[in-house]
């Protein structure tokens, strides 16, 4: 289950503030109100958010210990010091080091670059640091994207006889570093503090370099697409004009990751270069990231850009594995609380928080995943939008050994011996201070379709790129009965659809098809964009979700219909629980997660008077939030992993072997959809013969249904049953997407398992 909510929602007053400001921009309304609900609420900040540019950087001079760093710096020139500077290994670091090292280089000043490997840990260490000091002797050490959480150790560096500039962007510690520190989050005259370490180290150079440093853009906005701050103020200058850098004259370093054809975006900053470079890092290499974007040599750079392709698609697989053992088990131990915590000594922690990121999302509920290294459990937390995981974990610090972040983001050790402590103790913080509807997935929109939103509507909507953190891109909703659909390929994922004089896209949008032509109420969720084809542009919305209405499932009796006989197709091998109707009644009033119950027909639902407590799905869990709801009509490749209980609450005999009425009610249940269906021999003869005088002209089960049922007035369910029968007899099949007779076969229809099933419900 997901629920839509408005992005925004404008009283009378802020309306009327909309309206003056849309005619002061020359802007639409629909656009003023995307930006007055972002907080960008009077006509010179929305010029300058539909405009970014490096005009409005902000002086670097404002930022406190900005000056002093300078006149260090310059005094490290003038009397040839020895520098090294000291970044973190994943991309935001690497862009980093690459910037402050090239602006030393131009001011004069060849540094020494050294960042740790993500085995090394994060920040500064007394082992590395006498590593640099035996290797390179520094007089002066300046960090980037960390430092200011290290207190005692600037303080060992201090003690070797060198000067430290800190420069970093994290949240400030209670105790700060005694040496010049630069950091945006400080409160100082510097009005923006979301810069990532490349955006501060970025500034250092604008304040040694001026304008000089602008030639380093495109890796201060690889870093901030890369670090997910947010894509506003400042940062939405430096992507901005990074982009416009990247577009018209990309490094050498990173080209090789650019599809030459493709504009280059945000996405393609998060999605395409990003993930190399932190790949590095993860695989234990970041020094080939470091190396690459600090070489010229042009067949190195191929070499290194190739090694860091490789590392990235190891990266995918080993993410891959690692998600699919932590959804096993999820599955093996299902889920019936609201935190998923894992642990296991074969996964690698360079990528358990990818993977936690991606079950959060998924379960919508923070995940921990931990890799065991004897009694310690090393870990990385995930949280979703409306959960503070940082706020959680400090509640419950007496079971962690350390553990640091954010509100969406943490590490986390503990000791083996207090895992399940930590769990139970997080399971209380959470159902204390949450309630249900906070893990419930959300999807927030910014409008419906609507025949106003005209051509400068969506070219506004353009020019709010680049999207990312902060800026999300604009959703909006479209209400919908029955749609027609069309597959692009046979037997292909994506669908096209039409709306009025929108034309939709919904990628992987062929599993939904049923629910898509059915006339349950449904909304679509989706976004703008402007596609261009042999030289012509065009509007085109493309459809991200879709959400429909659980209490009309009944206005697809067809759909329905055909889930039970593929259910009587397919057989069903789960073991069936006897439970009372008074147990399943209980359950359906606790509500809660971990609970699932299922169902081949509308009218079972109506046999419970708990059951309107539940959301009820069809077809596929609409989430994977694992909330106990009721499915109805399963298909039979429903994801259903993490549901702790399953508990089919009808069916029959003939398919599961057990009678699942017979535990539950006084009467036996046959189900609906059995009166639409006939095992007599002549209808089903007749449809045989529709197929085999069209043979080949059929692109797939839907339109051979269509044909027959406009020729021969049968009912959908009835249809679909006899060509299911006909594929056990092996009389037809599919071949390239079409349907065809298998000629010189001969079978009897008691040779059908689905032909017995039915017959016997009908005869019984």
């Amino acid at each position: 289950m997901k629920r839509i909510l408005p992005e925004f929602v404008f009283s009378d007053e802020q309306l009327n503030i909309i309206r003056r400001l849309a005619k002061e921009c020359s802007l639409c309304e629909d656009t003023v109100r995307i930006l007055y609900g972002r907080g960008i609420c009077d006509e010179d900040s929305i010029q300058k958010f539909m405009h970014p540019s490096k005009s409005h950087f902000i002086s670097p001079f404002k930022m406190q210990g900005m000056r002093e760093a300078v006149e260090l710096i310059k005094r490290a020139r003038d009397e040839e010091w020895e520098v090294v500077v000291y970044g973190d290994y994943d991309a935001d670091g690497i862009c980093a080091s690459t910037i402050m090292a090239n602006v030393l280089r131009d001011f004069g000043i060849e540094a020494n670059i050294c960042v740790p490997e993500r085995q090394n840990g994060y920040g500064l260490s007394v082992t590395l640091i006498d590593e640099i000091f035996d290797e390179f002797f520094p007089q002066l050490f300046i960090t980037v994207d960390c430092g200011i959480s290290c207190a005692k150790e600037v303080e060992y560096i201090k003690e070797l006889g060198a000067e430290v500039i800190i420069t970093d962007h994290h949240e400030l510690p209670d105790t700060i570093p005694d040496c010049i520190c630069i950091n945006p989050k400080f409160n100082d005259g510097y009005i923006y503090d979301n810069l990532c370490g490349a955006g501060v180290a970025f500034k250092v150079g604008c304040a040694l370099l001026g304008e000089a440093t602008y030639k380093y853009l495109d890796f201060a906005a690889i870093a901030t697409v890369a670090d997910s701050v947010p894509l506003t103020g400042e940062n939405r200058d430096i992507v901005y004009e990074g982009l416009n850098l990247i577009n018209k004259t990309p490094s050498d370093c990173y080209v090789q990751f650019l599809n030459k054809q493709d504009s280059v975006t945000s996405q393609t900053l998060a999605f395409t270069i990003a993930p190399k470079i932190n790949a590095a890092g993860r695989m234990g290499d970041a020094r080939a990231a470091l190396t690459l974007f600090n070489e010229h040599d042009k067949t190195k750079i191929f070499d290194l850009s190739a090694k860091l392709t490789a590392y990235n698609l190891e990266r995918q697989k080993c993410c891959d594995e690692l998600y699919s053992s932590a959804k096993q088990m999820i599955k093996d131990a299902g889920r019936t609380g609201r935190v998923i915590m894992l642990y296991n000594e074969s996964w690698n922690s360079g990528f358990v928080g990818i993977v936690a990121a991606r079950i959060a999302e998924e379960f919508s509920c923070p995940t921990i995943l931990f890799v065991k290294n004897g009694d310690t459990l090393k870990g990385s937390a995930r949280s979703i939008e409306n959960v503070n995981i940082f706020e959680a974990l400090k509640a419950c610090e007496s079971y962690i050994a350390e553990f640091g972040g954010h509100s969406q983001a943490a590490g986390v050790n503990v000791k083996l011996e207090n895992f399940d402590n930590l769990n139970n103790a997080l399971e209380e913080f959470l159902s204390n201070h949450y309630v249900q509807g906070d893990f419930i997935p959300t999807v927030f929109v910014n409008g419906s379709l609507d025949a106003s939103y005209s051509e400068k509507f969506v070219r506004e909507l353009e020019l709010l790129e680049p999207f990312g953190v902060g800026n999300r891109r604009p959703m909006f909703e479209i209400d919908a009965r029955s749609i027609s659909t069309r597959v692009l390929k046979p037997q292909g994922l994506h669908l096209s659809l039409k709306s009025g004089n929108l034309e939709l896209m919904y990628f992987g949008g062929a599993k939904y098809k049923k629910i898509l032509e059915s006339g349950i109420p449904k909304k679509l969720i989706f976004e703008y964009n402007v596609s261009t084809f042999r030289g012509k542009e065009y509007i085109k919305g493309f459809v991200r979700d879709l959400i429909y209405d659980s209490s009309s499932l009944q206005l697809a009796s067809d759909e329905i219909a055909i889930g039970g006989i593929n259910a009587l197709s397919n057989g069903l091998n789960q073991p069936v629980e006897s439970i009372s109707k008074l147990e399943i009644e209980q359950l359906m009033a606790r509500g809660g997660i971990g609970t699932l119950f299922v169902c081949w027909q509308f009218s079972t639902i109506n046999k419970f008077e708990n059951a309107s407590n539940l959301n009820v799905d069809i077809f596929n869990p609409s989430a994977k939030s694992n909330l106990t709801q009721i499915l109805l009509a399963p298909d039979s490749d429903a994801d259903l992993s993490g549901y702790k209980r399953i508990i089919y609450l009808d069916g029959n005999e003939s398919f599961v072997n057990r009678n699942f009425a017979s535990k539950l009610y006084d009467e036996a249940l046959v189900p609906d959809y059995i009166n639409k269906l006939t095992c007599e021999r002549q209808a089903l003869v007749n449809i045989f013969m529709g197929i085999s005088a069209n043979c080949g002209n059929f692109n797939g089960c839907d339109a051979a249904e269509t044909a027959i049922i406009n020729s021969w007035n049968y009912e959908k369910p009835l249809v679909y049953f006899a060509i299911k029968v006909f594929e056990q007899l092996g009389i037809i099949s599919y071949a390239n997407g079409k349907l065809e007779i298998v000629r010189g076969v001969k079978s009897k229809l008691e040779n059908s398992a689905l032909y017995n099933a039915v017959d016997s419900i009908i005869k019984r």
